[in-house]
């Protein structure tokens, strides 16, 4: 089954980085949080990517290719993709890590639907892949996550979690004093969507011209289908929306990085 990871924005709320190099390029623990998404699939057997690139792509394709060339640290296959179609590069390395990875041009304005939709060429005749951001990580059971997409029967699955709180609730009487200020607790918080989902291939039929972003007219027509379920992740989850995020996670990742198993780790320090 394949992995298309969303790698196209341009991160404006991490503009510190961001100005420089593609927010999936911004690096947590030495390494870019992009390859810590892909080690999070590698690590249930998951092997053939499709990054959709946009802002700063180059930059993508240049670090899969430096990293199979100068580094020698994996065993991947990289076909950089252009516009026409044709194959700039094909490396094919012999270390620990068998990769597959298709980096698309997918625009760089294009919305996540236009993305998606841009890429089915290179989904083939799958019946199911795998989306998700190139900006969060998790201790996420994909296997589970499958097997859950598998007995609901539905078009898509996305993955949820209630957040860690943030920001401190207060209670407030009628005249204004403050009764109580505590942390928001988890249980109490709202689930989000924090990507890592499974999709039938019919989900393309949602997609109509590409103009929208995946998460409104598309999820809201998968709604009305009721071909739409959600999978609760109950562990660990964080984005990486600010430089805040970034630093959290950086520091998450030097006490053993709770979204990485041990096995990919090794050899880094």
């Amino acid at each position: 089954m394949k992995v298309i990871i969303l790698a196209g924005g341009k991160g404006t709320r991490i503009s510190e980085e961001s100005v420089l190099r593609p927010k999936p390029m911004v690096s947590i623990g030495g390494r870019p949080i992009l390859w810590h998404i892909m080690k999070i699939y590698e690590g249930f057997g998951f092997h053939n990517f499709i990054i959709c690139c946009g802002y700063k792509g180059e930059y993508i394709k240049k670090y899969f290719l430096k990293y199979g060339i100068s580094q020698k640290r994996v065993d991947f296959t990289l076909s950089e993709i252009t516009d026409n179609g044709k194959t700039i590069s094909d490396l094919d390395k012999e270390q620990t890590e068998k990769w597959n990875v298709i980096c698309a041009n997918t625009g760089l304005e294009t919305l996540t639907a236009g993305r998606i939709r841009q890429i089915q060429k290179y989904v083939n005749n799958d019946d199911e892949f795998m989306i998700t951001y190139g900006d969060g990580v998790a201790d996420i059971n994909i296997r589970e996550l499958i097997d859950f997409h598998h007995a609901h029967g539905k078009i898509l699955t996305i993955s949820t979690t209630r957040p860690e709180g943030r920001f401190g609730a207060v209670s407030i009487d009628e005249d204004g004093s403050v009764t109580s200020f505590r942390e928001k607790a988890r249980k109490s918080q709202s689930y989000v969507n924090i990507g890592f989902m499974v999709a039938n291939r019919k989900l393309f039929d949602y997609l109509g011209d590409g103009n929208e972003m995946l998460e409104l007219e598309p999820f809201d027509s998968l709604v009305a289908d009721k071909q739409i379920t959600a999978y609760k992740h109950l562990g660990f989850w964080s984005p990486m929306d600010n430089m805040h995020d970034r630093e959290y996670l950086d520091k998450l990742w030097n006490k053993g990085a709770p979204w990485m198993g041990s096995e990919n780790r090794g050899g880094l320090r």
